[in-house]
């Protein structure tokens, strides 16, 4: 299967023009830095305490002063579905669980949906 992918992905570069192969680079390169440019956003929206201020009851790798009242965020694609259902649980946890001390941070309007989106990006990643 490999070397169908491959041989299909040889032929349609090949197929490319200069032009054409120079725009698609710049595009994907655009695409990694505005990428890692969400996730350092959505770190922030987790460290900083008027924002998302996760780190007053979770455990995050390279967090100073955690709290203990909710669970370490690492390794979340394990305990997550997908994204939507990590960014579903962010927005609003009670749907979940309606007795959880997790804010509904997007319900309340407490982080935009776009500080949602950065700091569900982030989490994933987290190791």
């Amino acid at each position: 299967m490999w070397k169908i992918q491959h041989a299909l992905t040889k032929l349609y570069f090949a197929q490319l023009n200069m032009s054409q192969l120079i725009v698609l680079i710049v595009i994907s390169l655009f695409c990694t830095t505005a990428y890692a440019d969400k996730q350092a956003r959505g770190k922030q929206v987790a460290f900083t305490f008027e924002l998302g201020n996760c780190l007053a009851c979770h455990v995050i790798a390279e967090g100073d002063s955690p709290g203990n009242i909710g669970p370490e965020l690492k390794a979340l694609p394990s305990r997550f579905r997908d994204k939507v259902q990590l960014r579903t649980f962010i927005w609003d946890a009670t749907q979940f669980n309606p007795y959880t001390s997790m804010p509904p941070f997007g319900k309340n309007g407490i982080l935009t949906a776009e500080d949602i989106d950065a700091l569900v990006d982030y989490l994933w990643t987290v190791p």
